[in-house]
């Protein structure tokens, strides 16, 4: 109970300073901010002076946010630590915040909650823009003389879209910082963000598209062409904003779907220059704005730090299961402190295919399950994957060099607290249904726990994609029939293109290649060790601490001096400093508590029993099979050259409690999002797992 009442103390807390964080963006652009609250807060807080004209923006945008990131990682380690009831009367968000309440295929699917954070954002561009420009036409700066109005106007009008531009970047990157501590404390995920990432991508490069031709019109019709070339001490440096922008054009351009899709590694390759656009563009807009942003950047900096840290250790790659449908499973070992939830996914990167290239893929085991093992299937859809399932079907490899990320995922898996679970897929979108079904094997052997009922509805191209079924059970854990008797699972599967009933396939087309271990692997381990959110939160807690310390140091002593001289420090170099200790304070902190836990978790490594040798026969051996397997897969209902009907199987669902997850082609997760939120069936909760939109 007292872990309860934490628990709701932290949340509260963080949706204090949320909420306070949300009014100063709402007030900044008003007269009231500029002409009252700064002059005032200045004279009164010593704080804002030590730090110069940054000061401002330091307090009230910089500092909030990552108050609300230390929160957040309070707060989930303690969400993390405490023991799931699994039980009906359990505490769940309330199901309105889930429920589909627009689905369109330029938007995607979005909940109440997503619906209400992107109709805020939507209102503070706006608001912004309306009151920077009321603002700016009420005070008209006339340069040089004899300029006419409407050419001020032009110029304010550039001006202040590049404003809002900046506004979007304050929010820009905390949808990629993967192991985020403030999406999920308001019921966001980073695989669920990326398309928010992607539309607000989309704003800000129009925005400073429009910003950077008003300008070029503007100097071209009023003869100061020369501006374009301008690197200013003193104020802004054109010259940094066109680098910047010839950046941002470039990640712009390849990122729409047209060119993303049909030349991905181009995509890939160019996305990479994000470094690049971010340090121009630091640079001119200047130290003053850079602190209304810096809370977003300085969060990925250390989650992409973080994440490179653990991807320079090889992972120990056990086993790999190559399918006939042109799956491939691969096992790695993992420590048996690495705790994840259900749908999570694994970041993975094989040198041998490329260096520099990382892909996504779910996690299809479970981790109560397999204790030692982590578990990822991989379709043969692109050109990566395609080159992986050759070299492991076509070479008798001992070894597979192999480097992983994360695992990324829910921070918990309320949903196995529904009465039952119906899920829908579509051809490799049956993986996080694997890890689902695989954990409520687990819970099946706890007792006194809820065992939800599950329908699995699967839908395949081919005859041979059944194979796919066979993942449902892994191969590391024998699983007596006894446990799998307690499971009320049903499992149907529609094969679209083939009419007529196939011969079944040969599982002994099902071939398994145990790889043997190497002295350079490692166990798959969590960056930070078991308690990785206390740990990020301290890292977050003393890496801005010592960016400020270091900041505030050399604004004293070396930049107030000057100024106070009725001088002025170059403007750039202001930047320069701010980014300097930004990453100073970033890598010296991280690189520290990443060593001390990398030393903590090669002694538990060190202690956990390894019987991979065991199992090693000349690269290859038998399967390990599972009891119940031949039986589940007898159990399988299939139907021929048709698909479900999805409306009906959902609204015939029994029970008042049902949770309805798809993943699968974007057509199938519209059609069930559209029967859930109808309002037909008020038992059918739907359960948004997939971060595709």
């Amino acid at each position: 109970m007292a872990n309860l009442t934490n628990l709701i103390l932290i949340k509260m807390m963080f949706f204090i300073v949320f909420i306070g964080w949300i009014f100063i963006w709402v007030i900044i652009p008003t007269n009231t901010y500029k002409n009252s609250w700064i002059p005032n807060l200045t004279n009164k807080i010593d704080l804002i002076n030590f730090f110069g004209s940054q000061g401002t923006n330091l307090l009230f945008l910089s500092f909030p946010a990552m108050l609300m990131a230390v929160l957040g990682c309070v707060y989930l380690h303690f969400e993390t630590k405490k023991k799931i009831a699994h039980d009906l009367n359990g505490m769940q968000r309330p199901n309105f915040l889930k429920k589909p309440v627009h689905i369109s295929s330029t938007f995607g699917i979005l909940t109440m909650t997503e619906l209400l954070f992107v109709t805020m954002f939507c209102a503070l561009l706006i608001w912004s823009f309306v009151n920077y420009l009321y603002i700016s036409f009420g005070h008209l700066y006339i340069y040089p003389k004899g300029e006419k109005i409407w050419q001020a106007k032009l110029s304010s009008v550039s001006l202040m879209l590049g404003y809002t531009g900046n506004i979007c970047w304050a929010f820009l990157f905390f949808p990629v910082t993967r192991g985020s501590s403030i999406l999920p404390m308001i019921g966001l995920t980073s695989e669920s963000s990326i398309k928010y990432h992607i539309w607000i991508g989309h704003i800000s490069n129009l925005l400073f598209t429009l910003h950077t031709i008003g300008y070029i019109v503007y100097w071209g019709i009023t003869n100061q062409m020369f501006w374009m070339l301008d690197w200013g001490k003193t104020y802004v440096s054109i010259v940094a904003g066109w680098i910047a922008m010839l950046f941002g054009w470039a990640i712009w351009i390849t990122s729409f779907p047209s060119i993303r899709r049909k030349s991905f590694e181009l995509f890939f390759y160019t996305h990479h220059l994000y470094l690049f656009y971010i340090v121009f563009y630091m640079l001119h807009v200047g130290g003053t704005y850079l602190f209304m942003i810096l809370p977003g950047i300085f969060l990925f900096i250390i989650d992409r730090y973080l994440r490179f840290l653990q991807s320079q250790k090889r992972a120990r790659l056990v086993s790999a299961r190559l399918l006939p449908c042109g799956v491939v499973e691969l096992n790695l070992s993992k420590c048996l402190g690495l705790h994840y939830n259900p749908t999570s996914i694994m970041f993975i990167q094989v040198p041998s295919i490329s260096k520099l290239q990382w892909h996504p893929f779910t996690i299809i085991s479970s981790g109560n399950l397999e204790p030692d093992t982590i578990s990822v299937t991989i379709k043969s859809l692109g050109t990566w994957s395609r080159n992986l399932y050759q070299e492991l079907s076509s070479s008798s490899k001992t070894h597979l060099e192999v480097h992983v990320e994360g695992p990324y995922g829910p921070v918990s898996s309320d949903f196995l607290r529904r009465e039952s679970l119906v899920m829908v897929s579509g051809g490799s979108g049956i993986a996080p249904f694997i890890s689902i079904i695989r954990e409520v094997i687990h819970l099946s052997t706890q007792p006194g726990l809820h065992i939800p009922r599950m329908y699995l509805i699967c839908v395949f191209k081919n005859s041979i994609d059944l194979t796919m079924l066979d993942l449902l059970l892994p191969t590391s854990s024998v699983i007596s029939q006894e446990i799998f008797s307690k499971l009320e699972l049903k499992i149907e599967a529609y094969v679209t293109k083939d009419i007529e009933e196939q011969p079944k396939p040969n599982r002994d087309l099902i071939r398994s290649i145990w790889f043997k271990p190497s002295p350079n692997d490692s166990l798959v381990t969590a960056a930070l060790g078991s308690r990785s959110w206390l740990w990020l939160g301290a890292i977050i807690t003393t890496s801005f601490v010592m960016f400020l310390l270091l900041l505030g140091t050399v604004s004293r002593r070396l930049i107030y001096p000057i100024e106070h001289n009725q001088q002025y420090y170059n403007f750039s170099g202001k930047v320069l400093w701010d980014m300097f200790f930004a990453c100073v304070g970033v890598f010296i902190v991280t690189s520290a508590i990443f060593l001390w836990q990398k030393r903590e978790l090669s002694s538990t490594e060190g202690k956990q029993v390894q019987n991979d040798e065991l199992y090693f026969h000349d690269g290859e051996t038998k399967e390990l099979e599972s009891l119940p397997r031949e039986s589940l897969v007898q159990d399988i209902t299939v139907y021929h050259g048709t698909r479900p009907n999805l409306k009906k199987i959902l609204f015939d669902c029994k029970g008042s409690d049902v949770g309805v997850m798809v993943c699968g082609p974007k057509e199938m997760r519209h059609e069930v999002a559209r029967i859930c939120s109808s309002g037909l069936a008020e038992n059918l909760h739907f359960e948004a797992i997939s971060f595709n939109w």
